[in-house]
């Protein structure tokens, strides 16, 4: 039940928050790094490294290979990202990354994390509306378009029906981190919703959003019963 991760790019492969961050460090390294060397520049834990690593080896977006160094005993484990993948999204990247680090906080010290991250996720919204603002007066339907689009845009791949009153969301740019935190992700993915379809004059409390709510897909509303 649920999204995938979000693409990659046209090579089809996938993946989500923090192993995104590891394989863009990965294809911007002029050699292979360690487990040891990628944990200290990205400031995650060695075992964290090392599993993101292994998931990444096993879908062969990863090359592992052994470290020369001439020295007696076994040699490090080093990794470099497969010679044919693409960039990733940069927005889809800074959005998981900044994400990732907000739900994390928020999960572990907040008093409210479901109201908190809602007004997080709706600040966020209202944001990422004023840097796509309408030209002129938009429809109602128009509004709920705009806000898929953002979400489109965000690495969400929406699929809306024909008056845009609901969407189901194929893919998540978070999935790892929302099977850990879900009513912290999912409910700063409604609050992004809610913030920019009030900064567009729409209506956000006739939004909700249902995690995992299908085979492959949340299912977002944006117009629910009054």
């Amino acid at each position: 039940m649920g999204p995938a991760p979000v693409r990659t790019g046209a090579t089809g492969r996938s993946l989500s928050g923090q192993r995104a961050v590891v394989l863009e460090r990965l294809q911007h390294s002029g050699e292979p790094l360690t487990v040891t060397g990628l944990a200290a520049e990205l400031g995650l834990h060695p075992n964290t490294v090392r599993e993101h690593l292994d998931a990444l080896v096993e879908r062969g977006l990863v090359v592992r290979g052994r470290q020369a160094t001439g020295r007696r005993g076994r040699p490090a484990w080093t990794y470099a990202a497969a010679a044919d993948l693409v960039e990733p999204d940069t927005r889809v990247r800074d959005y998981a990354c900044l994400a990732t680090a907000l739900a994390a906080h928020i999960a572990l010290r907040s008093a409210d994390p479901t109201g908190d991250a809602l007004a997080a996720g709706r600040d966020w919204g209202r944001g990422l509306a004023a840097a796509h603002p309408f030209e002129r007066p938009p429809s109602a339907t128009a509004v709920r378009r705009r806000v898929v689009a953002l979400l489109d845009e965000l690495g969400f791949a929406p699929q809306d029906d024909a008056r845009c009153t609901t969407a189901a969301l194929r893919r998540c740019p978070l999935l790892d981190v929302a099977s850990r935190y879900p009513e912290v992700v999912c409910q700063v993915h409604l609050g992004i919703v809610r913030g920019a379809m009030e900064a567009y004059g729409g209506q956000p409390e006739r939004t909700a959003l249902i995690p995992f709510a299908e085979v492959g897909a949340c299912r977002l509303h944006l117009l629910t019963a009054a």
